[in-house]
């Protein structure tokens, strides 16, 4: 699903190329958001209601990234964030609920007059969804954990853990963007500040069902969202020699589960197999030679481990890159990017069979999960060939492969073993992308 948004992008982008061909302005913008959002756990709550209980905390945190590009009064971009629902305790379980969504947008700036913009603008997208009820149980090994891995439920709607390719459904919102331009000292990028609102929701009636009940109004509710990033645009400078791009990446991390198998196997669990392709989102600015900007990879990897369960292992590592263009002649560009982030890694063994609610809130032990957290370095390569899509040169389409080494900083621990290893290792990606 996230490649068919990617290949919408472009089409979007071909229509503008051809829109702008006497474009007088322009602008491109990376920035990172954050705020609040309205959900009601709504079917959920009136099961709790029926059993006495209180209903579950409304809304979530909302946390991501975005890029955004305007030809004139006519705005695209793509944003990817990760919703966190407040935590509730029912007896000694913790229920929560978390989804991650990629949109594109599509605006118009119905006003741009000097640092001020204001933009309308509609998403469409695809999402994941994972709603759980689990025990916090302290295990004092990984056999521990193995032995007796269930501590509550996990339901997950479109299972981004394998990989993903696994993004699905169709999610929509609609809302207006403000932002302020903030010009910064001995720079030609300006800071923005932007604040968004408006209303997110699913548009299609129980599309987001699991185990009896309704979860669709997780995926619904209005926003408020507050952000800042790097902005250009053609007030300061020449596109020629600074701009920002946003690029799908698909690769192959070296990653193996190979200290985490021995442990399946001694517990008649199937191993897991070495990492698949995968998929990520990176945005890359330069000004002259200095490179800049943010990535999300997301890596899984996963397969039956029994006839009872099955099972993934999954890690997303959000850098902040930094780097030099060593090379730059005609269309053919060679730079080097270091990059200082964060990775997590989640191990899950989830049981067939579960029962439908109210039965599954009423006897919830079925899965397990384990999940640790830390810093990653890396450094990486780049080679790109920008090609343009007119004669005019308003939007280049860029082929690019990116080849780097991610170094853990930690040990990364499932239980008591050490899965540092599964954190460190090369990646080879190619990335098909498009800047002004």
């Amino acid at each position: 699903m996230s490649k068919r948004l990617f290949f919408l992008f472009l089409f979007a982008l071909l229509i503008l190329d051809a829109a702008g061909q006497n474009a007088v302005s322009r602008r491109s913008t990376l920035y990172l958001f954050t705020g609040p959002s309205g959900a009601n756990v709504r079917e959920f709550n009136t099961m709790l209601e029926q059993k006495g209980l209180s209903p579950l905390r409304n809304g979530y945190t909302s946390n991501g990234i975005g890029y955004q590009t305007q030809m004139n009064d006519f705005d695209l971009g793509v944003e990817l964030y990760h919703n966190n629902g407040p935590r509730s305790t029912f007896r000694d379980y913790d229920v929560d609920y978390r989804t991650t969504r990629l949109f594109l947008n599509v605006g118009y700036s119905m006003i741009d007059e000097g640092r001020f913009n204001l933009m309308h603008y509609m998403s469409l997208g695809t999402g994941f969804m994972n709603f759980q009820m689990l025990r916090d149980r302290d295990f004092g090994s990984l056999d521990e954990f193995l032995a007796d891995p269930e501590q509550g439920f996990i339901l997950r709607k479109n299972n981004i853990h394998k990989g993903s390719q696994y993004f699905g459904g169709f999610l929509t919102e609609i809302g207006f963007q403000l932002g302020y331009d903030i010009p910064l000292p001995r720079m030609d990028e300006a800071l923005e500040l932007i604040g968004k609102f408006g209303y997110a929701f699913s548009p299609f009636e129980n599309a987001w069902d699991l185990n009896g009940l309704s979860f669709d109004n997780i995926q619904s509710g209005a926003f408020v969202r507050f952000g800042a990033g790097i902005t250009l645009t053609d007030k300061n400078m020449f596109y020629s020699d600074a701009t920002i791009g946003v690029h799908l990446v698909y690769g192959r991390h070296f990653n193996s589960p190979e200290a985490l198998n021995p442990f399946l196997e001694a517990h008649g669990f199937a191993p897991l197999p070495d990492v698949r392709g995968n998929f990520g989102l990176k945005i890359i600015g330069e000004n002259r030679r200095v490179m800049y900007g943010v990535e999300v990879i997301n890596l899984g990897t996963f397969n039956r481990a029994n006839e009872e369960f099955s099972q993934t292992l999954n890690s997303v590592r959000f850098y902040g890159n930094l780097g030099l263009q060593l090379f730059k002649r005609n269309n053919l560009e060679l730079g080097l990017l270091g990059g200082v982030g964060y990775g997590n890694l989640r191990y899950t063994l989830e049981k067939d069979g579960k029962p439908d609610f109210p039965l599954l809130f009423e006897e919830p032990d079925f899965d397990g999960t384990l999940v640790s957290r830390g810093m990653m370095l890396k450094p990486e390569l780049l080679v790109a060939y920008a090609m343009p899509l007119s004669s005019i040169k308003i939007f280049n389409l860029v082929y690019s492969i990116h080849a780097g080494y991610e170094l853990p900083v930690g040990n990364y621990p499932l239980a008591n073993l050490n899965m540092n290893s599964f954190m460190r290792g090369p990646y080879l990606q190619f990335g098909l992308g498009f800047r002004p």
